[in-house]
């Protein structure tokens, strides 16, 4: 029970949930400091958002370079294939702006290198 709570907990930030909808709806990995300038957040903030949604094992990252990674956890079970088939849901309406920003920078990249 404990997993299913933690997961619920760290959806329910309108942040985290920004977080896990980009990375749902943009099937990419993205960088902190990309985050950061599609959110309009503090680097400080988005940090530790990523580590609440790390720990409750919805995304993991991995370290290419100077760079950190975030993408989303590969489903292993009916529970979070539920719940991201729920967050897929939101209509990209609600995230417009951040989509178009994300977008942007993604497309700023050089041979998927941050540049």
């Amino acid at each position: 029970m404990t997993n299913y709570i933690s997961t619920f907990k760290a959806l329910s930030d309108h942040t985290r949930l920004k977080i896990v909808w980009l990375l749902t709806n943009i099937n990419e990995k993205i960088c902190v400091s990309e985050i950061v300038e599609v959110l309009d957040e503090y680097q400080y903030n988005v940090s530790r958002h990523l580590r609440i949604l790390k720990d409750a094992q919805l995304i993991e990252e991995i370290k290419e370079g100077k760079w950190v990674f975030y993408y989303l956890s590969p489903t292993t079970d009916e529970f979070s294939q539920i719940i991201k088939k729920a967050i897929r849901s939101i209509p990209e309406k609600e995230m417009t702006k951040e989509m178009t920003k994300c977008k942007a920078l993604l497309a700023l990249r050089e041979n998927e290198k941050i540049i």
